[in-house]
């Protein structure tokens, strides 16, 4: 949102500058009332009457193109929860300027650097370059399936975006939690 502004608080003063319209305040009462400035209740004010509630949808934003796809930053996360060996890459452990490398070599993205690849395993709460490493397995059709799957994420299917009466639910299974039992005994109390 521009500005800052969270979702749920934007639409909130969406809908009082409606309801304060409504009931037939003028714009610099309405202003005053919400603590918005005057430019701001006109903007609402004016697609809504021009678009009724479907004119207060947030809009497309100018600026520049996102660099890299979801299913970039995707085969990036892949490669970084498989161990170098198993690559065929020399090393015991990656660490971001070799995965930008390598990730550049195998064709996942033209360029990529060092401080972006950090930045996208940050995100992911991912840290190659520690001591524990994680259980991964090859899929042939992973591109496919995370393509389709990043694609909802970013509410589009098949190429078209989703209406804004259209739902994307997930529900994670979680199939590599195994219960274990415990390795020290329990402290009395």
């Amino acid at each position: 949102m521009a500005y800052g502004l969270k979702t749920e608080y934007r639409l909130r003063m969406c809908a009082q500058v409606v309801l304060h319209a409504a009931r037939g305040r003028s714009n610099s009462r309405i202003a005053a009332e919400t603590g918005l400035h005057l430019d701001t209740v006109r903007l609402w004010r004016g697609r809504f009457a021009d678009g009724g509630i479907a004119g207060l949808a947030d809009r497309r934003r100018s600026g520049r193109p996102p660099a890299f796809t979801p299913l970039q930053a995707a085969g990036v996360t892949a490669l970084a929860c498989r161990l170098p060996a198993e690559t065929g890459v020399p090393l015991s452990r990656w660490t971001a300027p070799e995965l930008a490398r390598e990730v550049v070599e195998r064709g996942i993205t033209p360029f990529v650097s060092a401080a972006t690849v950090r930045r996208w395993l940050a995100q992911n709460a991912l840290k190659p370059w520690q001591h524990r490493s994680w259980i991964f397995i090859t899929d042939p059709g992973f591109r496919t399936k995370a393509g389709r799957v990043l694609d909802l994420y970013a509410r589009t299917w098949q190429g078209h975006p989703l209406g804004p009466n259209e739902y994307v639910i997930s529900a994670d299974e979680k199939t590599s939690i195994q219960a274990r039992c415990r390795c020290h005994t329990l402290a009395p109390g």
